[in-house]
């Protein structure tokens, strides 16, 4: 392992600071708001467990998670073309399963009244889970 010098501690303080931030994103245990004299936090969002839209709220879900994944790989396809890493041929392939895959998202969207939009989860503070679409 390389010897980074003096650049070492620095890192380790810019890691420190930055897990510091992350961990300050969450919110206070109930018992020191109200030992504060503030009022306790509202009650988080809870899961609608409701017998007829269960299926279209668990397909909701799986398609967010397949569509976070197409545009992941949709991202590294882009990449390895930029890096020339492909042919012609390889490039047109994968260009023509990306459109597929991606018109079956649509058609399964459709079929359980969903929208592309509807797939995309607000993360609250982090905010929505897939990036807007252009």
């Amino acid at each position: 392992m390389p010897d980074d010098g003096p650049r070492a501690p620095r890192r380790l303080e810019e890691v420190a600071d930055a897990a510091a931030r992350a961990f300050r994103l969450l919110p206070a245990p109930p018992q020191e708001l109200t030992a504060a004299g503030n009022r306790p936090p509202a009650p988080a969002r809870r899961i609608r467990a409701d017998p007829d839209t269960v299926e279209r709220d668990l397909m909701k879900l799986v398609l967010t998670l397949v569509e976070l994944l197409r545009q992941l790989m949709e991202r590294q396809a882009l990449h390895r073309v930029d890096q020339g890493d492909l042919t012609e041929d390889e490039e047109e392939r994968l260009g023509a399963t990306l459109l597929l895959l991606h018109d079956r998202m649509a058609g399964l969207c459709a079929q359980y009244g969903l929208s592309m939009k509807d797939l995309n989860l607000d993360l609250g503070p982090l905010g929505t889970l897939l990036p807007p679409e252009e």
